[in-house]
C-alpha cells in the first residue's frame, strides 16, 4: 500500500522569515492514489494580523482566527498524521518553508524536502513555458473551480488531489476477467496457456452449417501458412 498526502496552507503573508504565520492547514490522504476520506485539517490562531492581501485572498479574519488553536497546540498531532508518508505539494518552497518555521518554533524536527513531491516541479515538466498555477492546471483538467473565489487549505488540497492524479496520468483502471483461468491471464503471450484454456473449456453444442467446399479447402490451406498455429496444437 502506498500512502500519499495532499497538502495546501493559507498564511498570513508571503515570506515566513519575517514572521509570517499558518493560518490554516489542510491534508487530504491518498492510499495506491486513491482518496480514502481521511483527512487533517485546522485554522490557526497566527498570532499575529494577516496583511490584507492575504485576508483578500483566504477570507480568514483575525476576529475567527482568534479562539483558534496555535499551530503548537496540534504540532504533534500533525506530525502523527503525516508519519513518513510522501508530501503532495504544489509550490513546495513555500509552503514547506512556512510548515517548517513553525515545527523549529516548536523544538521538532522539520520535514525533509526528500519526503515531498512538488506538483509545481511536475507540471512544469509536463507543459513547458505554460502557466502552471493550481488555478490553470484545474483549467486544463476541466476540474470544477467554481466556489473558489476564496482559497481555502482543505479545498485546494481536494483540487490539487485531482490535479496530482491527472499529473502523473490519471486514475487507471483496472480490467477484470470472470470466468478465465488466472494463469491464462497472467501469461497471456505464452501460447501454450491460450491452447491449454481452449482444450479446457467446457465442450458447446456446435451448430451445424452447410459450408462451402472451396471456402473449406482455402481456409485449410490459409492455416498451413499460419507459423506454430494454434489451430494445428488444438486438432492434436
Amino acid at each position: 500500500m502506498t500512502r500519499e498526502l495532499v497538502l495546501d496552507t493559507e498564511t498570513t503573508g508571503l515570506n515566513h522569515e519575517e514572521g509570517h504565520r499558518l493560518v490554516e492547514i489542510g491534508i487530504i490522504e491518498l492510499e495506491n492514489h486513491v482518496p480514502t476520506g481521511q483527512y487533517f485539517h485546522y485554522y490557526l490562531n497566527p498570532e499575529r494580523a494577516s496583511d490584507k492581501r492575504a485576508e483578500e485572498i483566504h477570507g480568514l479574519t483575525n476576529e475567527f482566527l482568534k479562539d483558534k488553536p496555535k499551530f503548537s497546540e496540534i504540532a504533534e498531532e500533525f506530525l502523527e498524521f503525516i508519519s513518513n508518508s510522501k508530501i503532495i505539494i504544489h509550490n513546495a518552497t513555500f509552503d514547506l518553508g512556512f510548515i517548517n518555521a513553525e515545527l523549529s518554533r516548536c523544538n521538532l524536527n522539520e520535514i525533509k524536502e526528500e519526503s515531498v513531491i512538488d506538483t509545481l516541479t511536475l507540471a512544469k515538466q509536463k507543459f513547458l513555458g505554460q502557466s502552471v498555477s493550481l488555478d490553470a492546471l484545474c483549467r486544463k483538467y476541466n476540474i470544477d473551480l467554481k466556489d473558489r473565489q476564496i482559497h481555502g487549505a482543505l479545498k485546494d488540497a481536494k483540487l490539487l488531489a485531482t490535479v496530482y492524479l491527472e499529473l502523473i496520468g490519471g486514475r487507471q483502471s483496472k480490467l477484470k476477467f470472470e470466468n478465465t483461468d488466472d494463469k491464462f491471464i497472467n501469461k497471456e503471450d505464452d501460447i501454450q496457456n491460450i491452447v491449454d484454456y481452449y482444450i479446457n473449456m467446457p465442450h458447446r453444442k456446435i451448430n451445424r452449417i452447410d459450408l462451402n467446399v472451396n471456402d473449406y479447402e482455402m481456409h485449410l490451406k490459409n492455416l498451413d501458412q499460419i507459423k506454430n498455429s494454434m489451430w494445428k496444437k488444438l486438432d492434436s
